[in-house]
């Protein structure tokens, strides 16, 4: 494994240094160290996606079921495929042996002929693309049913008078070379990855049941297997499993044309339908309605996830203003308020929305719908049923006011494969972390009170977090950079780390939030690869590059890298970080060239705690132990650039 540079910490002397930093000649104050130890830029840190499919003709590709594998023999259970756009298999009951050998390559494909988390279908001819933002602030909040074009799809509120911009402003500037407002990295920051996480898998992944497509080559052997789906599903409010061809709606009370309705109870008790189902372009201006669906026979799922099929207040293709209201769902797959496709934008305001049984969030967007909600009190009981939740096809959600509460396990208050924001409202997971991005969305919280407690019971987590951004490899979200920006507000854990990141790029952009860590605060932030059960890419080879942002803010506890991921660290305006800087090879496999970086404006200050290795360090700041001692700063080859009293070394 290739070493990289050391900062051994103790203590910083107080004389006038001058010396190239970062790439520029920087003359430091007796309070202040700037020192650069140059790397290589670093490698990917996540194996390029890999194609997973083959161009022979069909009648090469052999579909089956492993039913074992043993000493480079592969037996399947041979079968066909339903569909094209399925993966679902009919088995003939024949069975075959099929050498696998050195050469064999093996690779995941994506779920229910959806890879990368495109759109799924729409049922009753609706597109199910995503809508594009134009970053207006979003409609203010109306009584009436005013025609909504305008304004839908429109991005997140004005941030709160007072707040600083993404970036900042300050007084005490930070490092010239300080990410823009994207949170991108400083042109002469090391290269992060690709950022696609590794689609490769190996003969540990052909376990029993797990469907296959398999090319022969000319000898007969497997000249290429891919993986159609091995249950890596999205657990956390997303599950990964596989899609269906066909999906209806079924509801007694289908708006198919423009229609007002207020005043009056609307219940539903079959199985998998819908409370209101609004469809075919009509407008519905819905207030002071009981919604009440209660059914024992719904089977939730996939369906209730991706399409909002159960949910009990839909809209598939059209405009619903819902006011004043009170939901109650009893049945699995019933969400409170769904919008699913491009077609349907769906507006909620004053409304209690209670959901008590799995895979029904409160509010929830997929395949490109979108959601505005203002002042409305969401809260969930069920597993994967996220408060603010999004699924398979992304969207857009744009919350105001209001409590958002989950109780149940892998239910975060905020759950996105989506673009989210939420302004001045509370967000709490009683059982699960605080918030959830997977893949290429964002969450975008604005005077924000958030909150999460990750239970400690699931052995498939190798640490338990309270904001995670991740790719699961479910097929649930396109491959890409996840973005948590948040301003104001209050963020708290209740058990383990804070940020943790892992098999994707990454951008955390944290302005002025009032954190409280865990009573173990396990790390502050964990930019590593991983040992999920669920499979977020190869160990390895599934690590993060991640840029993290600090403005005006207080950050406890320790930076936990490897050196199979990248991490560029700001402390800009008056931050604090108090931890140390730890390189965890635990899950880095053979390790690679990863980096991290740490830049400190010149009011910023780094209180360390412990022993810390990092890659380059550019600082106008202050860098000392909690006793106020100056730290020493020592490469890996022996030169001690800055010596000190301190016990750290």
């Amino acid at each position: 494994m290739k070493k990289r540079t050391l900062a051994a910490l103790g203590i910083l002397v107080g004389t006038a240094l001058t010396f190239t930093a970062c790439g520029s000649t920087s003359t430091t104050s007796s309070t202040s160290s700037t020192v650069s130890e140059s790397t290589a830029d670093a490698g990917n840190t996540t194996d390029t996606t890999q194609d997973t499919a083959s161009d022979t003709e069909e009648s090469d590709t052999i579909y089956g079921e492993v039913a074992s594998y043993a000493d480079g023999v592969l037996t399947i259970n041979v079968g066909t495929k339903d569909s094209e756009d399925s993966n679902d298999l009919t088995l003939t009951g024949e069975t075959k042996e099929i050498t696998v050998s050195d050469s064999t390559t093996i690779t995941k494909g994506g779920m229910g002929g959806q890879p990368g988390g495109d759109a799924p279908a729409q049922p009753s001819d609706s597109t199910g693309s995503a809508p594009s933002s134009d970053g207006s602030t979003p409609p203010e909040k109306s009584d009436s049913n005013t025609d909504s074009s305008d304004t839908a799809g429109s991005g997140a509120p004005e941030k709160p008078d007072g707040s600083s911009d993404a970036q900042g402003s300050s007084d005490s500037s930070a490092p010239s070379d300080a990410p823009g407002s994207d949170g991108s990295a400083p042109s002469d920051a090391p290269d992060g990855g690709s950022g696609a996480p590794d689609m490769s898998a190996t003969t540990d992944d052909l376990t029993e049941e797990t469907k296959v497509a398999i090319t022969l080559a000319d000898d007969g052997s497997a000249e290429t297997i891919t993986i159609l789906s091995d249950d890596m599903g999205g657990g956390m409010g997303a599950p990964g499993g596989s899609t269906s061809s066909d999906v209806s709606y079924s509801s007694d009370n289908e708006i198919l044309e423009d229609t007002t309705l207020s005043d009056t109870s609307v219940s539903s008790t079959g199985t998998d339908e819908e409370a209101i189902l609004v469809d075919n372009g009509a407008t519905a201006d819905l207030s002071n309605l009981t919604i009440d669906r209660t059914s024992s026979d719904s089977t939730g799922g996939d369906n209730s996830s991706f399409y909002g099929v159960g949910a009990t207040v839909l809209t598939t293709d059209g405009t619903t203003y819902l006011s004043d209201s009170t939901i109650a769902s009893d049945a699995k797959g019933a969400a409170g308020v769904f919008s699913y496709s491009d077609k349907a934008t769906t507006y909620v305001a004053d409304t209690t929305i209670t959901t008590s049984q799995n895979t029904s969030g409160g509010i929830h967007v997929a395949g490109g719908g979108t959601l505005y909600a203002y002042d409305v009190t969401a809260t969930t009981s069920g597993e994967s049923s996220a408060a603010i939740r999004s699924d398979r096809g992304s969207g857009t959600m744009v919350v105001d006011g209001g409590t958002y509460t989950s109780n149940g396990t892998g239910s975060p208050a905020v759950y996105s494969t989506a673009d989210i924001t939420v302004n001045n409202a509370t967000l709490t997971a009683n059982s699960s972390e605080a918030a959830c991005i997977e893949g290429d969305n964002t969450i975008r919280l604005f005077d924000c009170s958030l909150s999460g407690n990750m239970p400690d019971d699931n052995e498939q987590n190798d640490c338990l977090w309270n904001v995670i951004l991740y790719q699961s490899m479910s097929g649930d979200s396109e491959v890409g950079n996840s973005t948590f920006e948040m301003v104001g507000g209050s963020l708290t854990a209740n058990a383990g780390g804070m940020f943790y990141t892992t098999n994707t790029d990454s951008t955390f952009i944290i302005d002025n939030v009032d954190i409280t860590p865990s009573a173990s605060n396990d790390f502050f932030l964990k930019v590593t690869g991983n040992a999920n059960g669920r499979g977020w890419g190869t160990s390895g080879a599934n690590g993060a590059n991640c840029t993290f942002t600090a403005i005006d803010q207080t950050c406890e506890g320790d930076i936990i890298w490897d050196s199979i991921s990248n991490l560029d660290f700001y402390l800009t305006g008056s931050s604090t970080l108090t931890g140390a800087v730890i390189d965890d090879e635990t899950a880095a496999g053979d390790g690679g060239d990863g980096t991290c970086s740490l830049y400190l404006g010149s009011d910023a200050t780094w209180v360390v705690t412990g022993n810390s290795t990092l890659t380059n360090l550019c600082s106008e700041g202050t860098i000392r132990d909690a006793d106020g001692n100056t730290v020493s700063i020592v490469g890996t080859d022996g030169t001690t650039y800055v010596e000190g009293t301190s016990s750290y070394t």
